[in-house]
């Protein structure tokens, strides 16, 4: 995990230009550089390192000497670069996994390159001989990145909009920062003044689709046409376990987060078993974050009992969750009400990691319930058919919600997270799988999924079956959810009127609640005229809801299996 910032074709001094990039700085604690490009004047570099793999020379931006002419930085991971040095015959110049994206893009070009790299990644390469930039983001945006482009060809890309925003650029009071989209790469011309002119932006990846780089995975070929139960569930164990094995390249130390619901539990169990298997030779950290007896505590607590971690739990109080809110929104860059929500825990037990405990790469759970139709919602779904589109829907703006939320809450703290349920081999396995066996069953959401470790001993059943939590509700107490401790407090702080002339203060995405006018109002503090960073509010479907929590779905509070 790493902070990016390029410039290209500024008309202002690049040493004022470069303050914006120390905006990402929490990105990366452990190094930082700024560099020019050789005859470009007005081009430049801005990393900010945080040292996971190859802690000698992986400072960027990554040049070798084999290609002079081009320039790398990045942020990601990339799991497979051994298996494409063994398959091509790469000769490495360092022990950096994001070299192979010089050597992929020598060989074939940027169209093989986006698609031959298993794992997350958000980059920017400038090849100078050829007069090009390229820039392409993982899949899912696991890895965050955005890009300001005007008229004129001037062009600036960032891990995060904050470094963006105060640019200053002669023919534009405020250029247009924008999320470059996941699974797509640019083409850019750049031209001898240091100015670009796009010529293409291209998906690169289907998610449904099986990934080109599946050829040189380390799992073989799975059985493939067969739809039979116990070869289906054979095949998820298969790949989960392999998304999480390929995901333990660190030179730091692995941790986990454990909320004790399904995802985080069998995330943790795999990794604590695999773990054990390589050899590696301290106990696996997993932390929890609740309020004093919350559901979450309580089943974190168990999970980790029967799995063997060393656990931490990091209790908070409604007080402190209230005083994070300012600064979570600034980290996050968005106002959707159901995301900031379920930062405040994220971001605090984030805090404690990085303060109390040397771990640093924080495995997670994310993408699940997008992926295997999680949310209590799905349970009114008209049709397996459109569950299944419903949930492709999830898949396509997870880098709105939750991967954001998972991103900026860790990142904020200079902490690497890893997501295996968002692997590439996973999720397309998972969603060529006819639509009627991937619905809830029995009234029981994830049902595949459960019954597919229902035999494996990772997990006691109670967890293996516990119904969904939603996480910014889990934390609290099944007293008082988080939302309505949130709510009870804001409602002091909107007035009545306030909220009336809300949609002629804020005519996009107008708030409806008090909730959502105070978040909104805090964000437009830091992020102003910047509200289309988020096309909508995230809201469950099916269901006459005005609150995406899962505690006001009907199916929740009766807890009948509906």
């Amino acid at each position: 995990m790493c902070g990016i910032w390029a410039l290209f074709g500024s008309d202002e001094c690049l040493s004022v230009q470069c303050l914006s990039a120390m905006k990402i700085a929490h990105r990366g604690p452990d190094a930082f550089r700024f560099e020019n490009v050789n005859g470009f004047t007005n081009c430049c570099f801005g990393f900010h390192r945080l040292a996971v793999v190859d802690q000698l020379y992986g400072m960027q931006p990554i040049r070798v000497k084999k290609f002079p002419y081009l320039w790398l930085c990045y942020n990601g991971e990339i799991y497979n670069f051994k298996q494409l040095q063994k398959q091509f015959g790469f000769e490495y110049q360092t022990l950096v996994d994001g070299e192979v994206i010089l050597h992929l893009y020598n060989r074939g070009g940027i169209e093989q390159t986006a698609s031959m790299l298993d794992g997350v990644f958000a980059f920017i390469l400038l090849d100078t001989a050829n007069r090009k930039v390229f820039l392409a983001r993982d899949t899912y945006g696991v890895r965050p990145l955005f890009k300001v482009l005007t008229d004129d060809g001037f062009l600036g890309v960032c891990s995060e909009a904050k470094g963006l925003i105060n640019l200053k650029h002669s023919t534009s009071l405020c250029p247009k920062v924008e999320p470059f989209l996941p699974g797509h790469y640019e083409v850019l011309d750049l031209k001898p003044s240091g100015k670009v002119a796009s010529v293409e932006l291209v998906k690169f990846h289907s998610y449904k689709d099986e990934p080109l780089h599946a050829a040189c995975d380390t799992v073989e070929t799975l059985p493939s046409g067969s739809f039979d139960l116990e070869t289906v569930k054979s095949n998820i164990r298969i790949l989960f376990e392999n998304a999480v094995r390929k995901r333990l390249m660190a030179h730091r130390r692995i941790g986990c987060l454990l909320s004790g619901g399904l995802d985080s539990s069998l995330v943790a169990a795999v990794l604590l078993k695999l773990m054990k298997e390589i050899n590696i030779n301290y106990p696996l950290q997993t932390f929890a974050i609740g309020m004093e007896n919350s559901p979450d505590l309580l089943a974190a607590r168990k999970v980790a009992a029967h799995i063997g971690s060393e656990h931490h739990e990091v209790i908070f109080n409604s007080e402190e969750g209230i005083q994070a809110i300012e600064e979570v929104i600034f980290s996050l860059e968005t106002y959707d009400i159901t995301t900031v929500r379920a930062s405040i825990g994220m971001y605090l037990v984030s805090k404690y990691i990085r303060k109390k405990t040397d771990s640093v790469v924080i495995f997670s759970g994310e993408g699940s319930d997008e992926l295997t139709q999680g949310y209590i919602y799905f349970h009114k779904a008209p049709s397996p058919e459109e569950a299944a589109e419903e949930s492709e829907r999830l898949l396509k703006e997870l880098y709105l919600f939750d991967v954001l939320r998972a991103d900026r809450t860790t990142a904020a703290h200079g902490l690497e997270l890893r997501v295996p349920f968002l692997d590439h081999r996973f999720t397309s396995y998972y969603l060529s799988l006819p639509a009627e066996l991937r619905i809830p069953k029995n009234g029981i959401e994830k049902y595949l999924l459960r019954q597919s470790f229902e035999d494996s001993n990772l997990l006691p059943k109670e967890i293996l079956w516990r119904p969904k939590e939603a996480f910014s509700d889990g934390i609290a107490s099944i007293k008082k959810s988080w939302f309505s401790i949130l709510q009870d407090y804001i409602d002091q702080q909107v007035d009545d009127l306030l909220l009336e002339k809300a949609a002629e203060k804020y005519p996009f995405n107008p708030p409806k609640t008090k909730e959502s006018y105070y978040y909104r109002q805090i964000f437009e503090k830091h992020y102003s005229g910047q509200s289309n960073w988020l096309p909508h509010y995230w809201m469950p479907r099916w269901v006459k809801a005005t609150d995406p929590s899962a505690r006001t779905l009907k199916h929740y509070k009766s807890g009948t299996q509906e």
